[in-house]
């Protein structure tokens, strides 16, 4: 290996990987001319992409602009679905509302996550034995899965309080939570379940060797393998849960699409829905960043070797 000189007057390494190449007396590694032309080149490059995606984006937002003002119509969209009075009545009952959605999300994520992983449990046991339980939670993944969500909904949050049964709650709140983790239930449980049989049948053989019991292998080998694997996945239907908790308006909850849905029968002015859209979106954008983010860690941690 030959070393050249860089301008400082000290000897680098000529080889652009060599990463331990330092000068005659032992002073601290400084990047040969050649890996300096290379950083160089690397930021001019980075630096230009960026350049052009932010014209690309600009001439987009223009030529898309101007594509909507010039319609025939906008003026009477504009007045009808961005008008800023409106906007400025709706928005804070309609952030008013936004704390039920929470509530909601918060309430049924947990039990949509116990409940799906009891399921997907079921559904993987072993045995002879277990096949009714297996079939019921099959057919109940095939059933909740199949029936639209907006059906569900009616079913339960018009169709229970019509059976006047004593003792069972009749608050839309509840029955729509009912239906939402009903659900959800079934596509997270689908989740589980792809999770658990992704781990190789060696990790539960291996726990068996050990001494532990088919129960013991499952709760402390198979799952925390199981749902780490499928984090991002649970995180993608949190985000459907969440904008999903607006369906619960059908039965009359004040949640923010029912505090629009109020003044917009008042006004005959759609804005207040473009609020609660907006609002919705803003709730929902971080998580989905989050999700991003663990999504792209996890790979990262898989390439390293750092996630079985």
């Amino acid at each position: 290996m030959t070393l050249t000189k860089d301008e400082s007057g000290r000897e680098g390494a000529d080889d652009p990987g060599d990463m331990t190449g330092s000068g005659a007396t032992g002073d601290a590694y400084v990047p040969s001319r050649r890996r300096q032309e290379r950083e160089r080149y690397r930021r001019t490059r980075a630096r230009r992409a960026t350049a052009i995606a932010a014209l690309s984006t600009l001439v987009t937002a223009v030529v898309l602009y101007l594509v909507v003002i010039g319609a025939p119509g906008w003026p009477r969209t504009r007045e009808t679905f961005f008008n800023g009075q409106y906007a400025r009545e709706a928005f804070p009952k309609v952030l008013e509302g936004l704390w039920l959605n929470v509530r909601l999300l918060l309430v049924c994520g947990a039990a949509v996550l116990v409940l799906g992983m009891l399921i997907a449990v079921a559904r993987t046991l072993r045995g002879p034995v277990f096949f009714p339980l297996r079939a019921l939670a099959a057919a109940y993944t095939d059933f909740f899965r199949g029936l639209p969500l907006i059906i569900n909904l009616m079913i339960v949050v018009l169709g229970v309080p019509a059976l006047r049964l004593q003792g069972v709650t009749v608050d839309p709140v509840l029955l729509g939570g009912t239906a939402l983790t009903l659900t959800y239930s079934a596509y997270v449980a689908e989740v589980f379940r792809a999770g658990i049989e992704s781990v190789h049948p060696s990790q539960r053989a291996a726990a068996r060797s050990l001494g532990l019991s088919n129960r013991q292998a499952l709760r402390h080998v198979v799952l925390p393998q199981a749902v780490r694997r499928q984090v991002p996945p649970l995180l993608n239907d949190l985000v459907s849960l969440q904008k999903d908790t607006g369906l619960v308006s059908i039965g009359g909850a004040i949640d923010a699409v029912r505090a629009a849905d109020i003044i917009v029968g008042r006004s005959l002015n759609y804005t207040p829905y473009i609020v609660a859209g907006l609002v919705f979106v803003a709730l929902t954008i971080p998580m989905t960043r989050f999700t991003d983010w663990v999504t792209a860690r996890m790979d990262r941690q898989r390439a390293q070797g750092g996630t079985t």
